[in-house]
């Protein structure tokens, strides 16, 4: 073989050989992008998520008719003196 062809040959190889290297190496950064683009999106959830909990804090903290609101619908409390009226609930209706 010539040392022509050799070269040629030589040159060939190292081109491909770059091309598949390049290829996946490019295949690999476009994944870690994807990858980036998720988490930032679930960044921003969690910010928002964070902020809500802050003013819900905020709120507990100084509001105290927010506080009084959460304790009688989640709690069940009332005030000292107030009567609670529980109604039964309605039964399904009968298929007549």
């Amino acid at each position: 073989m010539s040392p022509r062809r050799l070269g040629v040959a030589l040159v060939v190889l190292l081109v491909a050989g770059l091309a598949v290297y390049g290829g996946t190496n490019a295949l690999r950064v476009w994944r870690m992008q994807r990858a980036i683009e998720a988490l930032e999106a679930d960044i921003a959830t969690l910010r928002a998520r964070q902020e809500r909990l802050t003013q819900t804090v905020d709120r507990l903290r100084h509001d105290p008719a927010y506080l009084e609101k959460l304790a009688r619908e989640e709690m069940g409390m009332v005030r000292e003196g107030e009567t609670v009226l529980k109604f039964p609930s309605q039964p399904p209706p009968t298929g007549r």
